[in-house]
């Protein structure tokens, strides 16, 4: 039976797992899913697989659709009922089309790149919980492909694979840019994995567990969302930065870039690459559900009726919210421009992992304290939450600090210096773009195009021919001794 937020806050310490037929101790569904035979674990696989391909499909659909709306405008509105099929229509183009190879690419690794991206976004899908305790041919089974006791780690582990995809995509195509975006794509997903991977210890050290199926049955009188959410709004910009959305789309940055790392891709090469991103959006979507909004647990309060969380009707409440973060997905393509790739790393590196490091240590202070004396999750809560946000506060609000006087002297003199050698130069050097000292560095508004340097100018010019009795032609290779009379 599910519990309100308030409810949650008092009872979380000393909760139960879901102990029905079938279930672990611990709410793990391994025992369950032991005694399915192949032919099941083989429809399974099969539906998986059909199943990222068709909410791919309705992915792309949906949103190019919600930011037709944003943009006044409809969206695809002809193939199709709605233009549900214009998806489709997109993939066969793509299979249709001429794949074509760069002549300097490394063609065994730029065929192979693609498809290491897209076998792992497939295969993290396959440990997700997508409902409740089902009746499948007459097996008694549950909605998920395997149940293992480190789940999540799986996913992580997954999700770095996919990442030698994007590098080695870049790399094989033989051109500067794609290189540029594999590189930056192996840093991104590399700094906000850690963040990403932080964001779970709360989660494990509530839980008691790492098995995907034991988290959404240790949240059956509520979600980890109420108790955890410094670990649920790190997750969640984490989970926008792992793949490579919109504002965080630096491997892909048209304006910087051209297209990436998958410049020189065609076809369904590109296609692959094109699968393996909406997959990993359907992929952290499903982890976030899966370990903060209770997985396929009906909300509070329908999870009140009689039956609500059990049987083929826990496929809704899954999508449901899954529905959910694939909206907010778009909502932040369709609202906010790309930040600065500088930015980006700060915000992973200075923000999002020491936030969780301290969020990790108050966790499991307020853990320990709550199983080893006699005060309630919410009383631990009250007495570490009000001092801490009470420092939040005054560290938001606390006056930023002053320019001191040595640095405004520093700043006006380097201002006097560069103005001082402009106008020195500026009879002498009409053309020539000058330093700006002390400054943030700023091309040329007027778009002069700079005076070629002296030794250029040079190296450009003609060599005058050389006359004489013992002289030789400038083209001349000639090494012998009788060449040594070649005037400088």
């Amino acid at each position: 039976m599910g519990l309100s937020p308030a409810t949650w806050l008092t009872a979380a310490g000393h909760l139960k797992a879901d102990t029905s037929p079938g279930i672990s101790t611990d709410g793990s569904t391994q025992a369950l899913l032991a005694g399915d035979p192949w032919w099941l674990m083989l429809i399974k696989a099969v539906a998986i697989f059909v199943l990222l391909l068709l909410m791919t499909l309705f992915a792309i659909w949906f949103e190019r659709k919600i930011v037709g709306r944003m943009q006044h405008r409809p969206g695809p509105n002809w193939n199709g009922p709605f233009g549900t099929l214009q998806s489709l229509a997109d993939a066969l183009k793509l299979i249709f089309k001429e794949g074509m190879i760069p002549v300097r690419a490394d063609k065994f690794v730029f065929i192979a790149a693609p498809v290491m991206s897209a076998i792992p976004a497939f295969l993290i899908f396959s440990i997700i919980p997508l409902g409740g305790q089902v009746s499948m041919f007459g097996h008694q089974t549950a909605l998920q492909m395997t149940d293992l006791p480190v789940g999540v780690l799986a996913a992580l582990a997954f999700s770095s694979i996919g990442v030698y995809g994007i590098v080695l995509g870049g790399w094989a195509s033989g051109s500067t840019y794609p290189l540029l975006g594999g590189l930056r794509s192996a840093a991104q997903l590399i700094s906000y994995e850690v963040a990403m991977g932080l964001s779970f210890v709360a989660v494990f050290l509530y839980a008691g567990t790492l098995s995907t199926s034991a988290i959404v049955n240790q949240q059956a009188g509520g979600w980890y969302i109420w108790l955890l959410p410094v670990s649920f709004i790190v997750y969640c910009i984490s989970m926008v930065g792992e793949t490579n959305r919109a504002p965080f789309d630096m491997a892909e940055a048209e304006g910087e870039l051209v297209g990436g790392f998958n410049t020189e891709y065609t076809s369904m090469r590109f296609g692959l690459f094109f699968l393996a991103e909406y997959i990993n959006m359907i992929n952290v979507s499903a982890i976030a559900t899966t370990l903060f909004l209770g997985g396929w647990r009906a909300p509070w309060p329908l999870s009140l009726i009689p039956g609500a969380n059990s049987g083929w009707i826990t496929l809704i409440w899954f999508f449901a919210k899954l529905l959910i973060f694939m909206f907010v997905f778009v909502w932040l393509r369709g609202s906010l421009p790309r930040i600065r790739y500088d930015q980006f790393m700060s915000l992973g590196w200075k923000i999002l992992v020491p936030v969780s490091l301290v969020w990790i240590v108050l966790v499991g202070t307020a853990r320990v304290l709550n199983s080893a004396t006699d005060l309630s999750t919410r009383e631990v809560l009250l007495y570490m939450g009000i001092p801490l946000a009470v420092i939040l506060l005054a560290a938001a609000f606390w006056p930023g600090k002053r320019t001191s006087e040595d640095s405004k002297e520093t700043e006006m003199e380097n201002d006097l210096a560069d103005a001082e050698l402009r106008n020195a130069r500026s009879e002498k050097n009409s053309g020539v773009v000058l330093p700006r000292l002390g400054a943030y560095p700023v091309p040329p508004m007027d778009l002069i195009v700079p005076v070629p340097p002296i030794r250029a100018t040079r190296a450009a010019a003609p060599r005058p021919a050389l006359t004489g009795p013992g002289s030789a032609a400038p083209d001349s290779a000639d090494t012998s001794e009788g060449a040594n009379s070649v005037v400088s």
